[in-house]
């Protein structure tokens, strides 16, 4: 079995897979490896149970807690972590000026996305930020857009303003808002839409074509593409598939144990 990290700036999503498909998988939040690791290290062990642990594959954007996963890897699975780097990727090609900067997230979101969707394609990530990952029509990651996720945007009205709320993300109907909470949701939820998309629409003229496949992941994926004709599909599981699909191409045989 293969087990995969993906360790965001909030929550470190924490998949177990086979050779063709992610079978278990947990959310713990990413501050439980900087300190005494107890929560986050039992939670993992218990997700993979009695399984044989064969490889292991990290996509990070929290450095200083990388070398914790891995180090937590070897001691308890004796294996070398493949850690998702523009210097290991495989499965997708790299246009871009400075590769390092990269979010490997990113990278991980663009190796599922060209092989599932081919290319040209958009992943669009509803996480602590919102971001756009850009494979152009020659199979190759060229770069993308990021902005401030939607839970970012309303907390920092919250901290920033005298009178406004923290508010709990949800659909809306209303378009007029008749309370503060209903004026809040209707600029986060609607008006995130229209971000989404106006950036859409440029993205196919710069791109020059009709046909740009666009997968939401992240954990407001489902609630923006309900009424967003312009996401073709949810995949909640994007980013943990990218790792699994990078493992394979490191794989001579294609095998997992």
């Amino acid at each position: 079995m293969l087990l995969l990290f993906d360790i965001g700036n909030t929550h470190t999503h924490v998949g177990l897979a086979t050779a063709t498909r992610i079978s278990k998988h947990a959310d713990l939040p990413t501050a439980a490896w900087s300190k005494a690791m107890t929560v986050a290290a039992s939670k993992t062990r218990r997700l993979v149970g009695t399984a044989s642990i064969t490889g292991v594959v990290i996509c990070s954007v929290v450095p200083r807690v990388t070398p914790k996963v891995c180090r937590f890897c070897r001691r308890i699975w004796r294996v070398e972590p493949l850690v998702l780097s523009p210097r290991t990727l495989a499965g997708v090609a790299i246009r871009y000026p400075k590769p390092h900067t990269i979010g490997p997230d990113r990278l991980a979101n663009a190796i599922a996305v060209h092989h599932h969707y081919g290319a040209p394609a958009v992943v669009v990530d509803f996480g602590t930020a919102v971001t756009f990952d850009v494979v152009d029509r020659q199979g190759a990651y060229v770069g993308g857009i990021i902005a401030p996720g939607l839970a970012a945007m309303t907390d920092y009205l919250h901290e920033k303003t005298a009178l406004l709320p923290r508010i709990r993300i949800r659909e809306t109907k209303a378009v007029i808002g008749k309370n503060t909470v209903e004026a809040m949701l209707i600029g986060a939820v609607h008006g995130y839409r229209g971000l989404i998309r106006g950036l859409i629409h440029e993205l196919k003229l710069t791109l020059r074509t009709r046909r740009l496949p666009v997968i939401a992941t992240g954990g407001y994926a489902g609630l923006m593409a309900a009424r967003l004709p312009e996401i073709n599909a949810v995949e909640p599981l994007l980013t943990l598939e990218g790792l699994r699909l990078l493992w394979l191409h490191h794989q001579p045989a294609g095998k997992i144990a």
